[in-house]
């Protein structure tokens, strides 16, 4: 039998390796961290039923956490799925996507590009003038440099996207 203290550290431990890699798939299958921590907890408390009645005897007990998750989320995922009607489905998606989506964290991802790239994808995107305009007004020498520095301008912005996903901070309430 397992103390009561050695099982505390054991879900401990567990929690602290396996609840970042639930939460960003969570994250990736459209979820939120709420979604994420409800999942896992039910994933926990699987596991912890499968450990005392001695059937959880694998090697990496991690992954085997991480796995019941995944499981849980792809069952709680296809039924939302199968039980929505097409009616009940936003017409506009980007309308709602839009709503769904910070507009102040995604003004820091555009900031970190610099006012000159913010400038130039607020005149193509938000303006939506077209290339040539845009050369003009920038002092580009043509549709190709304009297209290639804005090229340039949302990778910088994937780039700081990608280093600032879901650090340990995002875990933290």
């Amino acid at each position: 039998m397992i103390s009561k203290h050695n099982r505390e550290a054991m879900l401990t431990e567990l929690y602290k390796s396996a609840f970042p890699a639930v939460a960003k798939y969570i994250s990736k299958m459209g979820g939120s961290f709420d979604d994420a921590k409800d999942i896992f907890q039910d994933a926990l408390v699987i596991y912890y039923e499968k450990a005392i009645a001695g059937d959880a005897a694998v090697a990496n007990k991690r992954a085997y956490l991480v796995g019941i998750a995944k499981h849980l989320w792809l069952k709680k995922f296809n039924a939302a799925i199968l039980s929505t009607s097409l009616n009940d489905l936003p017409v506009d998606i980007i309308q709602t996507v839009d709503e769904q989506v910070s507009a102040n964290k995604v003004l820091q991802y555009l900031q970190t590009a610099g006012k000159r790239c913010m400038d130039l994808l607020s005149a193509f995107y938000y303006d939506k003038l077209p290339m040539k305009d845009v050369a003009g007004l920038f002092g580009y020498s043509g549709e190709r440099s304009v297209t290639v520095q804005k090229y340039k301008c949302l990778e910088k912005v994937r780039e700081t996207v990608k280093q600032q996903s879901l650090s340990y901070a995002d875990f933290i309430e």
